[in-house]
Parts: structure tokens; sequence; C-alpha cells
């Protein structure tokens, strides 16, 4: 599965844009959240990504953090909750604000969102409430597309590292707060968060 893009920004036309990685244009369906604070064309952006294999297509969904891909994957858990309306639901609200009303279950703020009707908001409430206790507040470093730090991309890989190896989102992101250090590479950040276990 391809977890991850970096590359130089060819094409972008909402939702959709067009990554040259190495050669190769991978096109890439992003939430609004995200392609708002793409940069410029021929400017250089790193997606979070997520492939979805169909019988007629393979289509690649991109996202400016961990938190977003997380929200985005269970999402497509959700019964009747496919990856077009689960990008629509990332587009309408942030993680946080999807979060917050699902916990405290107000399917009208829900309704809000485009391709939400009242019973898809119920079943959001009720199966989405244990799930996001991992994706809500998990991830507390949000990564600029434009702006991102090295320091700050190697600290989410190593989150999603972590992930990866089974530890909840939430464990794996204090795990990698514990350790601290500003100047880590991603594969110290994951040693020096497994020694402490």
């Amino acid at each position: 599965m391809i977890g991850r893009l970096r590359g130089i920004i060819i094409e972008k036309q909402a939702p959709d844009l067009v990554l040259d990685v190495g050669g190769i244009g991978y096109e890439v369906a992003a939430p609004m959240s995200t392609f708002c604070n793409l940069p410029a064309l021929e400017q250089e952006v790193m997606l979070y990504t997520h492939l979805v294999v169909r019988e007629d297509a393979q289509l690649l969904y991109g996202f400016a953090t961990i938190r977003e891909r997380l929200l985005f994957r269970s999402l497509l858990k959700v019964n009747g909750v496919g990856a077009k309306l689960a990008l629509t639901i990332l587009s309408g609200s942030d993680v946080d604000d999807f979060a917050r009303s699902v916990q405290e279950g107000d399917a009208a703020s829900l309704t809000r969102l485009p391709g939400v009707g009242k019973k898809t908001a119920e079943r959001l409430i009720i199966e989405m409430r244990d799930r996001l206790k991992e994706v809500s507040g998990a991830m507390g470093l949000k990564l600029n597309t434009s702006e991102a730090s090295i320091l700050a991309g190697a600290k989410d890989e190593a989150i999603e590292a972590l992930v990866t190896l089974g530890y909840k989102p939430v464990e794996a992101d204090k795990m990698i707060r514990l350790v601290g250090g500003e100047n880590l590479s991603t594969a110290e950040l994951i040693r020096l968060a497994l020694q402490q276990k």
C-alpha cells in the first residue's frame, strides 16, 4: 500500500491533484481541509495517503495529517459510508469538530455536512463513538503541508510507525512526546520510544 507521497504539485483542481514523484504522476483526491493548505503549483508537498482498490479503479486519497487519515479510515468502516462520503465529511468538518459532534450525539450538526442525512448521522454517532477515542486528540502534531518542518515530519512518521506496530494512536503519541529530543530522526524516535516500554 502507498502510505505517503512527497512530490511536486503539477496539477490541482479541487478535490484532485497530481503529484510528480520521481517522474511518475500520482492522481490524488484530498479533502478541502488539506486542499486549501496546499502550496502553489510546482512546489513540493508531502501527503499521507490511503489507497482504495475497487474492481474498476484504484483511487488514492491524500491527507495533510495522520489524524485526518485515521478519521478517513475509521469512516470507511461505517456501514454505508464510502470513500467519497468520507472525503466529503472531512472537507466539511475538521477532526476535532466531527469528534465533538459524535461524542455529544449532535446529529443536527452532522446533517449539515453535505451528503449526510438523518439516518447516516445517527449511524455515524453509534458506530464512530468508540473509534473516535483513538482518533480525536491522538495526534497533537498537525502537519502544515506548505511549512512542515523535518522535525514535525519525523515525529508524525514515528507515531504512524508505532500505530502500525499495534499501539493505539493516543499511546503512540504519548510515547513520542515522552522521548522529547528535538533533533532526532524517525528511527531514533521509534527506538527510544520502544525502550520506554
